[in-house]
Order: C-alpha cells, then sequence, then structure tokens
C-alpha cells in the first residue's frame, strides 16, 4: 500500500502517523490560567532538544483552529511543568486529555493533589515520580494546521527520593507509559541491555551557533 500525504486530511494524516511514530513519552502538562485554574494534560509529541541548558519540546496542536488551553495558558504566563506520570496513573493520564471548559481543572477533577513549584507559579503534580519546571524558551510554528513545537527551559527538576542511580534515573522503578495509536498505551516490558559504547563527553561550545 502506498499512500500520497497531500490527499489525506489532517486527521487522517495524524491517525497515520500516531500509529506509526511508536513508542511515545508523554509529557503530563500542568499550567495556570490568569484566574488561578490549574489545568492538566497530556502531550505525546515530547523529547529533550539539548542538554545544555536542559531543554524540552512538545507538540501542541489546535482544537478548531484555536490553541488548547495548554498552549495560550503557556503563552499567557511563560511557565509550566512537564511532570511525568508512571504505569499505575495510566487512568488519570488518559482522563485529563478529555476536552472541559478553560473553568474545570482537570487536576482537581480527577482527585491529583498538586504541590507549589520552586520557580515558576504553576503548580506540580504532587504524585508523580518526576516533575520539571519550565520557563517558555520559544515557539516555532509548524503546518497549515497551526501546530507549535513549544520549547521550554527546565529550571528545576523533581525526582522521587531512591529513583536516581549513579546520576541517572532508574528506568525500572520510573515505571513509565507511553502512547501508541488510539486510546492505546504501552508500559517497558521487556529490558534488553547491550555492551556500553564508549562516548565522547559532552561539552559546551566556545562559541554557540
Amino acid at each position: 500500500m502506498s499512500l500520497i500525504a497531500s490527499t489525506l486530511s489532517p486527521e487522517a494524516t495524524y491517525r497515520l502517523m500516531s500509529g506509526i511514530v511508536v513508542p511515545r513519552p508523554i509529557a503530563w502538562i500542568t499550567t495556570l490560567s490568569d484566574t488561578g485554574v490549574v489545568n492538566l494534560a497530556p502531550f505525546s509529541c515530547f523529547t529533550f532538544v539539548s542538554n545544555k541548558p536542559p531543554l524540552l519540546g512538545i507538540n501542541i496542536g489546535r482544537k478548531a483552529g484555536r490553541r488548547k488551553d495548554t498552549g495560550a495558558h503557556i503563552h499567557a504566563l511563560g511557565e509550566f511543568v512537564v511532570n511525568i506520570g508512571s504505569a499505575s496513573q495510566m487512568s488519570a493520564i488518559h482522563e485529563s486529555s478529555a476536552e472541559h471548559a478553560p473553568e474545570v481543572s482537570e487536576a482537581e477533577l480527577l482527585g491529583l493533589a498538586t504541590l507549589p513549584s520552586t520557580m515558576v507559579r504553576v503548580p506540580r503534580l504532587a504524585d508523580v515520580p518526576v516533575s520539571m519546571e519550565c520557563r517558555l524558551e520559544r515557539v516555532i510554528p509548524f503546518g497549515e494546521t497551526g501546530a507549535e513545537f513549544v520549547v521550554g527551559e527546565v529550571i528545576v527538576f523533581h525526582v522521587r527520593d531512591g529513583l536516581m542511580r549513579d546520576g541517572k534515573i532508574d528506568t525500572r522503578a520510573l515505571d513509565p507509559v507511553c502512547r501508541i495509536g488510539g486510546p492505546n498505551y504501552a508500559t517497558l516490558g521487556r529490558i534488553v541491555t547491550l555492551r556500553g559504547m564508549q562516548q565522547t563527553p559532552k561539552s559546551v561550545l566556545d562559541s554557540p551557533p
């Protein structure tokens, strides 16, 4: 089967690509409205784009041409928190993707406790293994549907006690959940350990590009 990309609708293309680009980690993002409502939503077009400074990137689309609450709040406040949920929170992660009016807090609706952040005004989820306080670094628009690649600088990492060993996160203990096509999720499953490869140490450029 061959599909000509230009003949596919935005919805058809999304369905296709979200089933191909798998598995995807989930950024469970808290934002704050101008009236103090804590918004919570999951985004699986998510990665990191730099380690010094630490930068995270999330693709945030639109609904009916309008920015989602998450995108609108990030534009307005310039701050957000990326929470990483565990497999035990899979149902809550999924339910937080339901569409609600802007004045509804998904965190409250789902009974998820929050804590004040250290350096941003947006609260973080209390019971997740990892939270990352972020300040907006830049927004890059892409494509014809108004999607925006939102890049935030991590200001503070919150890591559950016992989760980090020798400077690395214990992935088994993290027990993350990932998104695949449709309303389908997956957990780590089998982990295969191969031989370590020699790596040149990371360093800061003398003259940044």
